[in-house]
């Protein structure tokens, strides 16, 4: 019995080449960097600093030797880098090659090695394994307004990823929120709307051809901020105030002092929090120690008043115990006591 091959494995297999080959020409890319950075480590490796022929002689020697071809290959890759390694030893005779018979022709070596040669990669602004070109051609990929997939790689589908701000297959349209300043066939600059604006024709708010919520539209098709702290009822809570902003609202706790409020601070309560009463249109703590009726009535207390309260404490010198006001023990008195209770003792006399 045949097994059918699954249906996914060919798209699969499709997919999986693109990104090799975006990762051969990342690889081929970050050698040729570390080859141009080798080569300027190695500028005056071997110059001692000198005037003489012999130096000279020397150091020209080992500009162009073989050495230093070696000292640089070695210093291509990390040794975990597979990728890396397997590529430098499959193409090691090119950069001989380069070396010795291309450098002087074609000093790019990314362009020689990589594009021209073992063709990993195209030439920016180009993509796919045939190097074409990506949308809105390769000196302005996508019109300058976003990235090609694949850029100066031999994977990837050309599409476009646009810049912020910018959408649409050629990345010439603007997204909501911007309108494009300046607009031909090829060229696109989208702006930002006023903060007003869901989507826009200008700058300004009255060039809104639709507001943002917590916006309206006023008599002059102009694009205003809605109070949402004027509606009714009010959009907060009872222990909070409405404070209106820029297309929102926020909502504020009151003052402890009120019992509801319309701002900030004591002078703003719609009434006053218990312990607390409106002088002359602020709301002050009541001295509950100060009124004819004493608040405090049991013996020896006294009234401590607070903000919005007030406390029963004991006189001085007594304590409560079991919710009475006791006079403290002295100590004299409690030495006495116990002196008095030894010689009423029946074994006093011992």
């Amino acid at each position: 019995m045949e097994q059918s091959t699954p249906q996914y494995s060919c798209q699969t297999t499709v997919t999986d080449a693109k990104k090799d080959l975006k990762s051969a020409c990342n690889t081929c890319r970050q050698i040729t960097e570390n080859f141009n950075k080798g080569f300027e480590r190695t500028a005056n490796q071997n110059f001692g600093g000198g005037n003489t022929a012999w130096e000279e002689r020397k150091l020209s020697k080992y500009e162009t030797s073989e050495i230093r071809l070696m000292e640089i290959v070695e210093g291509l890759c990390d040794s975990s880098s597979f990728e890396c390694n397997h590529m430098v030893e499959e193409h090691e005779e090119h950069f001989e090659t380069w070396w010795f018979k291309r450098k002087t022709k074609h000093p790019d070596l990314h362009k020689w090695f990589c594009i021209e040669t073992i063709k990993v990669c195209c030439p920016k602004g180009t993509f796919g394994p045939d190097c074409n070109a990506c949308v809105g051609g390769s000196e302005r990929p996508c019109h300058g307004n976003g990235a090609c997939d694949g850029d100066g790689t031999r994977g990837g589908n050309g599409k476009c990823s646009c810049h912020h701000g910018y959408t649409g297959e050629f990345c010439l349209d603007c997204i909501d929120g911007y309108f494009n300043e300046v607009r031909n066939d090829s060229f696109s600059l989208c702006t930002e709307c006023h903060f007003s604006c869901k989507t826009c024709t200008g700058a300004n708010n009255q060039d809104c051809d639709e507001c943002k919520e917590g916006w309206e539209e006023d008599d002059q098709e102009t694009c205003v901020d809605v109070n949402e702290c004027s509606k009714d009822p009010v959009p907060c809570k009872e222990d909070q105030y409405c404070l209106n902003t820029e297309g929102s609202y926020s909502c504020k706790a009151c003052d402890k002092v009120c019992s509801g409020c319309t701002g900030a601070g004591p002078d703003n309560c719609q009434a006053c929090a218990s312990g607390y009463q409106d002088t002359e249109g602020t709301c002050t703590d009541v001295d509950e120690c100060s009124q004819s009726e004493p608040v405090c009535t049991k013996e020896h207390q006294e009234c401590v008043n607070n903000q919005g309260s007030y406390t029963c404490i004991c006189f001085e010198g007594y304590e409560e115990q079991d919710g009475e006001c006791v006079q403290t023990q002295q100590p004299d008195t409690a030495e006495e006591s116990e002196a008095s209770e030894a010689t009423a003792s029946p074994h006093g006399e011992l």
